[in-house]
């Protein structure tokens, strides 16, 4: 099972993006309503509360958030990521200075339910899964600076994480190909698996194909994965029995617009693996509330 978990990674990640957002708000002078309205010495607590269903990802960063905004704000979580949400569940307690708790508001609960979401769509897609040997990936469409939290969030919602960056794992692209065809590069498929082989033998090997010919020439050279973009349902069921005839150990995987509509029915044609850019470029934020729970 994938960690569910922010790593160390994740929490420099997250506390660069706080910084950036915690300027943005206040600019150089401040929160001016709160310093016109509120005195500073007052206290008070707050509970980050779920309007809708859903699933929790991002809690430690709010916690971040007050971190490096006031550490006399305290946060009782009542949950842990990865549960499930029903409209009015309660998340955690904030209790401290007012003034910390009014100006952290929007930009704790800009991470929480955009996170949130992230969770809460992966996990729908997961559940029509369900039944099935099959793995939701997520992808590289992740907004510039979030992908450790949004890959984080896909894993509390049930997904699975593809390659972090290009730095991490190997997939020769089409247009990989179309620049190597304009050049001294390989000329086919398998000879781009097996230039890629020669130079980096250990990192697993991927190459996107979006034909059965392409298909059929990948697997004379055993790749890790064959990711199949944007075919049929016909045309995967296809290239599943090639694959399972020709070089079992080959894995598939389906890419290239699939919906919560389809996925089952793609699931069915046999790949092991299908990715999503929707679950990170297209969730909606989880409607989230921070509602005054009196003095402190």
């Amino acid at each position: 099972m994938q960690r569910r978990e922010l790593g160390e990674c994740e929490l420099r990640a997250a506390d660069a993006l706080i910084a950036l957002a915690l300027s943005e708000d206040l600019g150089a002078n401040g929160d001016r309503t709160c310093h016109a309205l509120i005195d500073s010495q007052e206290t008070g607590a707050v509970q980050i509360a779920s309007r809708s269903a859903g699933v929790l990802a991002g809690l430690p960063v709010v916690r971040q958030v007050f971190a490096q905004l006031d550490n006399h704000v305290a946060l009782d979580a009542e949950l842990s990521d990865g549960a499930r949400l029903q409209p009015g569940t309660c998340v955690a307690t904030l209790t401290g200075p007012l003034r910390s708790l009014l100006i952290g508001e929007r930009t704790a609960l800009n991470f929480l339910s955009h996170l949130s979401g992230v969770a809460t769509l992966t996990a729908e897609y997961v559940q029509r899964l369900a039944g099935t040997e099959c793995r939701l990936l997520d992808t590289r469409k992740t907004l510039p600076g979030y992908r450790l939290l949004q890959k984080y969030a896909v894993r509390c919602g049930g997904g699975t994480n593809h390659r972090l960056g290009l730095h991490d794992g190997i997939l020769i692209k089409d247009n990989h190909l179309a620049a190597c065809r304009g050049g001294s590069g390989p000329s086919s498929v398998a000879d781009a698996i097996r230039r890629v082989r020669a130079a980096d033998g250990q990192t697993a090997l991927e190459v996107e194909v979006d034909s059965l010919d392409q298909l059929h020439e990948a697997l004379d050279a055993l790749p890790d994965i064959v990711l199949l973009d944007n075919m049929s349902l016909e045309s995967l069921t296809a290239a599943v029995a090639a694959r399972n005839q020709r070089a079992p150990q080959v894995q598939l995987e389906a890419s290239g617009g699939i919906t919560l509509d389809t996925i089952a029915s793609v699931a069915g044609t046999g790949v092991e693996r299908i990715s999503v850019g929707g679950i990170t470029h297209s969730a909606p934020a989880l409607d989230l509330g921070f509602d005054w729970a009196g003095a402190a």
